[in-house]
């Protein structure tokens, strides 16, 4: 079975260096052409060089996913410039935060916007210029591990990613009859492999996400004598059975896959690429790492490499 994207455009939203920027590659190393969308201009025209040093052809389009005008703005040069747009990834979101006990009514209030309006607009959008040509598309919104179980530290972004799940059922209901298929991606916390994200990392001196660790998500409580320790600070086994949670590259292709036509039938569901973590019994501690076998060799997607 080799999957093809080629005659596809995509548009892909939050097309930051982690996880946006590794689905947007694998959708032009499949053949699609690639808008990349950003809040942020350097971010979108970084994707754009990444995947264009790779071989693919990508566009620039920044703009906020929780503005009407931005997204209607940018859907219409999307089609403007390439006629027509098969493949939607709703991935823009803020990560990080803080616990119930401490977030803002403004940061709270921000993130879930960013969440729900983006989805909500993006699919709008591009799915109102799918059903006037014709088209019968593939649209993805991009979940989270913690939009299906608890962590500590983030409430509003559990919040959000919670509501992406229920988003998705609901819009592939709207858009079944069309030949629209909605689904969802569930990573956890994954391992980067954008060269430029990580030699910025390194020069840094950040070497991994996690609680406290800039980019990292989850938040520590305030200096008040009744704070509770929420998180466990000491050593502990690797929780995740395969060993690792993968890599944007990972996420990539499986959304390539999802979004081809391999996978007509499929919609209103969710897809997990997290090596087990999710279906992991809470009691359960795998293996010791020496132990493990590990998942086969990742299938590199982008070509300029890196120097680890």
């Amino acid at each position: 079975m080799e999957v093809s994207l080629e005659g596809k455009v995509a548009l892909v939203t939050g097309t930051g260096p982690n996880i946006g920027s590794g689905i947007a590659l694998a959708l032009a190393r499949y053949g699609a052409r690639v808008a990349c969308n950003d809040i942020d201009p350097a971010a979108a025209e970084a994707c754009v060089r990444r995947i264009e040093r790779n071989g693919g052809t990508a566009l620039s389009i920044p703009g906020d996913v929780t503005d009407e005008a931005a997204v209607s703005g940018y859907v219409q040069e999307v089609l403007a410039t390439w006629g027509r747009i098969d493949i939607l990834v709703n991935n823009a979101a803020i990560l990080g935060g803080r616990g119930v006990l401490d977030e803002t009514a403004e940061d709270f209030t921000r993130a879930v916007l960013v969440a729900a309006l983006g989805n909500f607009l993006n699919t709008k959008y591009v799915a109102r210029s799918m059903c006037e040509r014709g088209i019968r598309g593939s649209i993805v919104c991009v979940s989270s591990s913690n939009g299906w179980s608890g962590s500590p530290g983030i409430i509003a972004y559990a919040f959000h990613k919670g509501g992406v799940n229920n988003f998705v059922r609901a819009a592939a209901m709207d858009l079944a009859p069309y030949g629209i298929r909605v689904n969802s991606l569930t990573p956890t916390m994954v391992t980067p492999d954008n060269p430029e994200l990580i030699a910025a990392r390194r020069a840094a001196g950040i070497t991994g996400f996690g609680p406290g660790r800039p980019g990292g998500l989850g938040s520590d409580g305030g200096p008040e004598p009744w704070r509770r320790p929420t998180r466990w600070r000491g050593e502990r086994p690797p929780l995740v059975p395969m060993g690792q949670t993968g890599s944007p590259t990972d996420l990539g292709h499986c959304v390539a896959w999802l979004c081809s036509d391999y996978a007509r039938l499929i919609t209103g569901t969710d897809f997990v690429v997290d090596g087990g973590a999710r279906a992991r019994n809470f009691a359960y501690l795998p293996v010791a790492p020496e132990e493990l076998m590990g998942p086969a060799p990742v299938i590199e997607l982008d070509r300029t490499g890196r120097d680890d």
